[in-house]
């Protein structure tokens, strides 16, 4: 059955699928090429009759795949009923270490999270050099303008969709959890959303300095320099197989780019003082945002997947590993803390902690500390060896756990915990982008009040205590050059 709907540029043409329109591919900004290319995003030019609307659009450059067409910002919608008004709107944010984003992606569908009440948006943005590599003559942070110019068109178009542009609820993962923290104190981006939830939001946000320098060596493995001028003729795709080879070496970089060679992208948003103006944790510190409602979590094996690439690790490795990160607390706190673990747990632990479990705690406080309302969860949930992994908790939002997870082979009692997990968890999600509250008590940094999503849901004080306190005197800010 056909769903029609007029936007600002245009009238487009979805259709319904199990009791919710969806309309896909449909532009919010011009295409990021030719002279547009590494500039902030333009308006979308209007289009006569109707668009077809049935099929996701292309999305932007990235690895694993030949780059198709140039409409790469385009966005999809799920709604319960375009007829109606006043719905809650969730924008998703997709994660993907900076380097992808597809607003197809199986897992990431908003069909179930608009069946439960919401009209859900997911929109593409510019990842990789094209969207976040530092370049002369061109501005910082691209990918976080292209997610702005998306949140204008939602401000300006929902409502045909059954939306209210006034109750609006960004959500994001991984990198799309540190997109989101950017917009959170971005100038451009303010008032264009009332609610936040990040999930596994990482501590990575660059200097200008290290941005310049990681953007060099991109560039150099085709001959050219970081300037937008000398990549205009460049191909997207040789752009994304440069940064590729630059991915891999990462870890040969300790020295120079510090413990962005323990991360598995090159990319991170850069503080440049203008788009971004200063690091999330400060600024939210200082009260920005305070009027934006934050629903903050991460799950407990959050290294657990990046681990299974990796080798055994021994114990002098493990004490250069974690006296290199930066903030660190070093190796000696943690064997202290935990006494009991192998190298390869400690390597896991202080990785997680690292990468996004202390990133997204010090956010939770930095804004209680600001004047924000906060609630806290944490998945400790799992099927399979890697336990609580990262992407778990959005896959049980998004209702998508048995699609290629190894669910489906973990058993029926696997399935039937992680449908219910899924019920609740999305509810609580829905219920927070409607009302504000997701039924829990708000975080205090006192009481430290934490919806623990397990075998047994419970709502007790937050159960990473141990890493809590290693983390409690170290401040999370932009990493910097080494040397």
């Amino acid at each position: 059955m056909i769903a029609q709907v007029r936007t600002s540029a245009g009238i487009v043409r979805g259709r319904w699928e199990d009791g919710v329109a969806v309309f896909r591919g449909v532009p919010f900004a011009a295409p990021p090429v030719g002279p547009n290319r590494f500039l902030a995003p333009h308006p979308v030019a209007p289009w006569d009759g109707v668009r077809d609307a049935t099929r996701f659009g292309p999305p932007p450059p990235q690895p694993g795949r030949a780059t198709d067409g140039d409409e790469w910002l385009n966005l999809a919608v799920w709604t319960p009923d375009p007829g109606r008004s006043g719905l809650p709107v969730v924008v998703w944010i997709s994660g993907g270490t900076y380097l992808n984003c597809d607003t197809a992606n199986p897992h990431l569908t908003g069909g179930a999270m608009a069946a439960a009440g919401a009209v859900v948006v997911s929109a593409n943005y510019r990842t990789g050099t094209e969207g976040f590599a530092r370049l002369d003559g061109a501005p910082d942070n691209r990918g976080l303008l292209d997610q702005v110019a998306a949140l204008r068109w939602v401000h300006d178009n929902i409502t045909a969709f059954g939306g209210d542009p006034g109750n609006v609820t960004v959500l994001g993962q991984s990198a799309g959890a540190g997109s989101i923290a950017a917009l959170l104190v971005m100038p451009a981006a303010a008032g264009l959303f009332g609610r936040a939830i990040l999930q596994s939001l990482p501590g990575t946000y660059f200097t200008p300095g290290l941005a310049t320098d990681i953007a060099g060596e991109i560039t150099a493995e085709l001959g050219r320099l970081p300037r937008a001028d000398d990549l205009a003729d460049v191909a997207p795709d040789d752009l994304v197989a440069a940064a590729a080879r630059v991915t891999e070496r990462l870890p040969q970089r300790a020295e120079r780019w510090g413990p962005v060679a323990y991360t598995p992208t090159p990319f991170s948003p850069v503080v440049d003082g203008e788009v971004l103006p200063a690091p999330p944790w400060a600024a939210l510190a200082g009260g920005a945002a305070r009027d934006v409602d934050l629903l903050v979590g991460h799950t407990r094996d959050e290294f657990g997947l990046l681990a299974q690439r990796l080798g055994e690790i021994d114990d002098a490795e493990v004490d250069t590993l974690l006296d290199g990160l930066a903030p660190t607390p070093g190796a000696r706190r943690y064997r202290a803390a935990y006494p009991s673990l192998s190298p390869d747990e400690l390597r896991d632990t202080a990785m997680s902690d690292w990468l996004w479990r202390m990133p997204a705690l010090h956010l939770a406080e930095a804004a209680h500390a600001g004047g924000t309302r906060v609630w806290l969860y944490e998945l400790c949930w799992g099927f399979s060896s890697v336990g609580a992994s990262h992407s778990l908790d959005t896959l049980l939002v998004f209702g998508t756990t048995h699609i290629r997870t190894g669910l489906v082979e973990a058993g029926p009692h696997a399935v039937a915990r992680a449908d219910r997990l899924s019920v609740l968890m999305r509810a609580e999600h829905v219920s927070f982008a409607t009302t504000g509250d997701p039924g829990w008590a708000r975080y205090r940094p006192d009481r430290r009040v934490t919806r623990v999503y397990d075998a047994d849901p419970a709502v007790t004080r937050y159960p990473e205590e141990r890493s809590r306190e290693i983390w409690r005197d170290r401040r999370f800010g932009a990493l910097d050059l080494r040397r």
